[in-house]
């Protein structure tokens, strides 16, 4: 029984050590942190390794953090800044935080001076939404991307730090039932609109 238990023990610290150095290392030797990978107008996407790698801050030269390179929330909040030229009255958070369940669909979402929508919305998605993932039992800060193309019946996004292997591009489709517009991913909280 006892050997049992240790060969239980240590597969497990096996399988959990093994998850954290995906998870920090870059395991694509195709690409070197911090390399470029696409672009949406103008603002680049960096590659940036496992998921749960961090380099440093990314600050404007005014002080107003964008967050830490090169994960998800650092590049939509830097395409916001230098896009669309919004900064958020709470600069810090992880991705999921970007979603405040008690804001109404439709309403402000005050930390992030943007308007809310939650998911399914009677507001169908557009190009420039933040689109807010929740977090998982494998990633549990969520995920943030913006999108980038908006058809009647899917969406792309444009992502950074999806995974070492992940693309930065990905089509979700876009479902209306009765007037309620969905993106259909169980993940996706809503998303955010600049007007």
């Amino acid at each position: 029984m006892k050997r049992t238990v240790y060969s239980i023990l240590i597969l497990a610290s096996m399988v959990l050590i093994g998850q954290w150095a995906f998870k920090n290392f870059n395991f694509n030797f195709n690409h070197s942190i911090g390399q470029p990978l696409d672009s949406l107008n103008g603002v680049i996407v960096y590659y940036n390794g496992g998921v749960g790698n961090i380099t440093e801050r990314n600050l404007t030269n005014t002080g107003y953090n964008l967050g830490l390179k090169y994960q998800c929330v650092e590049f939509v909040k830097r395409y916001y800044y230098e896009y669309l030229n919004h900064e958020m009255p709470d600069s810090y958070g992880n991705a999921k935080d970007f979603f405040d369940s008690q804001v109404v669909d439709g309403d402000e979402n005050e930390s992030r001076a943007l308007i809310q929508f939650t998911n399914p919305s009677s507001a169908k998605p557009s190009t420039d939404d933040l689109v807010i993932f929740g977090g998982t039992i494998m990633n549990r800060y969520g995920h943030v991307a913006i999108i980038s193309n908006v058809s009647e019946n899917e969406i792309e996004i444009i992502q950074q730090n999806p995974g070492p292997f992940a693309e930065s591009r990905e089509m979700i489709a876009l479902i209306n039932t009765n007037g309620k517009w969905s993106i259909d991913d169980d993940r996706v909280l809503g998303w955010l609109r600049k007007v």
